[in-house]
């Protein structure tokens, strides 16, 4: 019997619980079947999801497939509707053991296909303990799962429910048993990490959670924040900004736009200021922190110059990676029923957003020629950099440890580098 097949779509987040899964699945005895576990941010990570599911059907065709993830959340009929589809798993139940304990003996048998309940009314997130993702340079630790916000053009709250957080004690006990087996970075996770907290006793911030893992993690060589909502950055975040070398200065920011009436429009909680006045004070406590940002194009009603506001938000908060999302329409939210953008002006748009970003990476990468940076090995000639920047080597190193390097150049979007 072969161990089961996990294929991972979408987020970080959703690749910690993929690891999750593997593990819950191995201990069910679960065998000769294809997990994919869906994202469902746009609509066209739904179409490739089921490009694949059609692919892996072809590749294995004796394989059972089991659907999971947020499209599956959100659309579960719709993957059913699927011949190549065996189960269709929601995003509650594929990290609770007794889904996969059912599932190991009867998976083609008489089960219901759809196992997919209320994700809202889920009121608690598990500290799921994973040992990582098959490498030996990081580890990511869900904190927090879930979203209370309503931005207009976001389903991910239907697939993921409310804001739950994961008890500090319990990410420390985590973070210790992974630096305890070499990890020497962690990343932590979520949908919303700034809410994190608010479900708690005594409601403690997600900066909170940051100062007591360096804290009680004293050998812990790297902590990185995976996404923020910089307008719920709290005062012992900007404190460890600005005194804990051990948090990388790398922050990726959900910004999404750069016009102040489009911002309100999706029912976000920044104006255009407060993200350049965050990124501000960020670079004043951390002159060496970079910035990467989701930023969409082409959402209904954008106009030229309500984009161009975007187009210049990418120097104003001087962004260097940037993830730029073509607005698509997604089915059963407000923004799918406002008017929209051409599909060409969109295109175009996106490319120069795109382009924007090209020439911010261009010109970090010039700015870091003869610098030393500490690098993670990712694998034997890549590393990155505490700003995430990509370093490639021609000597051989040694994979997951921390290479003190010299920066002698750049070549096709990464720094080259030697030991120094």
């Amino acid at each position: 019997m072969s161990a089961p097949v996990f294929t991972t779509m979408g987020c970080r987040l959703n690749a910690y619980e993929t690891e999750a899964m593997r593990e819950l699945a191995q201990e069910a005895g679960l065998a000769n079947v294809q997990v994919i576990n869906t994202c469902a941010v746009t609509a066209e990570a739904v179409r490739k999801a089921k490009k694949e599911i059609r692919k892996l059907a072809r590749e294995n065709p004796d394989a059972p497939i089991i659907v999971t993830g947020c499209a599956a959340q959100t659309e579960p009929e719709t993957f059913a509707q699927m011949p190549e589809v065996t189960r269709v798993v929601g995003n509650h139940e594929k990290m609770q053991p007794d889904t996969w304990q059912s599932l190991a003996p009867d998976l083609i048998g008489t089960t219901e296909k759809v196992i997919v309940n209320d994700i809202m009314s889920v009121t608690e997130t598990a500290g799921h303990m994973i040992d990582g993702f098959g490498t030996r340079s990081r580890a990511y630790v869900q904190v927090q799962n879930g979203c209370d916000h309503r931005c207009t053009f976001c389903i991910i709250p239907y697939g993921r429910g409310n804001s739950r957080s994961v008890p500090a004690g319990v990410v420390v006990e985590q973070i210790k048993r992974l630096v305890g087996r070499g990890f020497n970075e962690v990343v932590l996770t979520g949908v919303d990490l700034t809410s994190w907290g608010a479900d708690l006793p005594s409601q403690p911030r997600f900066g909170d959670l940051v100062m007591r893992i360096l804290k009680l993690v004293p050998d812990l060589p790297r902590l990185r924040i995976s996404s923020i909502d910089s307008i719920e950055a709290d005062d012992n975040l900007m404190q460890a900004i600005a005194t804990e070398p051990r948090l990388m200065p790398h922050l990726h920011l959900s910004l999404q736009h750069g016009d102040d009436l489009i911002l309100k429009r999706m029912k976000r909680r920044h104006l255009r200021d407060d993200a350049i006045r965050f990124t501000e004070e960020a670079l004043k406590l951390r002159p060496e922190m970079t910035f990467g940002a989701d930023i969409i194009a082409g959402f209904p009603t954008e106009t030229e110059a309500h984009f161009k506001n975007s187009l210049k938000l990418v120097d104003d908060c001087q962004l260097t990676w940037l993830h730029v999302f073509p607005y698509s329409a997604r089915e059963g939210t407000p923004a799918a029923r406002m008017p929209a953008v051409h599909g060409a002006a969109i295109k175009e748009r996106a490319a120069m957003l795109r382009a924007a970003g090209e020439r911010r990476v261009a010109n970090h990468l010039t700015v870091q020629l003869g610098k030393q940076h500490s690098v993670l090995m990712e694998n034997a000639h890549m590393g990155r950099t505490e700003q995430f920047t990509e370093v490639h080597f021609d000597a051989a190193q040694n994979e997951g440890s921390i290479v003190v390097a010299r920066i002698t150049g750049q070549s096709s979007g990464q720094l080259l580098a030697v030991p120094a």
